[in-house]
């Protein structure tokens, strides 16, 4: 089975290690988030920083956060710079694919070592649960 946005997941995760064996360790969040949004650029993606996402209860807005990073309007990224990730950085994720209609999201951290975790929620789950 094949997966969902394969080709551009693996070109982000090309950038991000690229970004990563560029400037290492130990930088702010910040400084990861505008290298990488440049170096995907550079490679010819339309990249869009702190797109705010709007969340609805009921119908009703009832707050909105932003993701880090939206590749093509298909992928979101959340870049944490962390020695470790946690459980709760997982969530933050599939809640901001809940609150979209992309479906792939990646967690890209710039710690010690870098390493990445691949979300997908799908649309047709998310129409069952309005």
């Amino acid at each position: 089975m094949e997966l969902l946005h394969k080709e551009l997941t693996d070109e982000i995760l090309s950038a991000f290690y690229d970004v990563y064996n560029e400037l290492g360790y130990g930088f702010l969040e910040r400084v990861y988030q505008n290298s990488l949004c440049l170096e995907l650029r550079a490679r010819g993606f339309q990249v869009e920083a702190q797109k705010p996402i709007k969340v609805f209860y009921k119908g009703y807005e009832v707050g909105e956060y932003y993701a880090d990073l939206v590749v093509e309007d298909l992928v979101i990224l959340e870049l944490k710079a962390v020695e470790f990730m946690v459980k709760e950085f997982e969530y933050q994720l599939i809640n901001y694919l809940k609150g979209t209609s992309m479906e792939v999201g990646l967690l890209l951290n710039y710690g010690k070592k870098p390493e990445f975790i691949r979300k997908v929620y799908e649309n047709n789950r998310k129409r069952l649960e309005r």
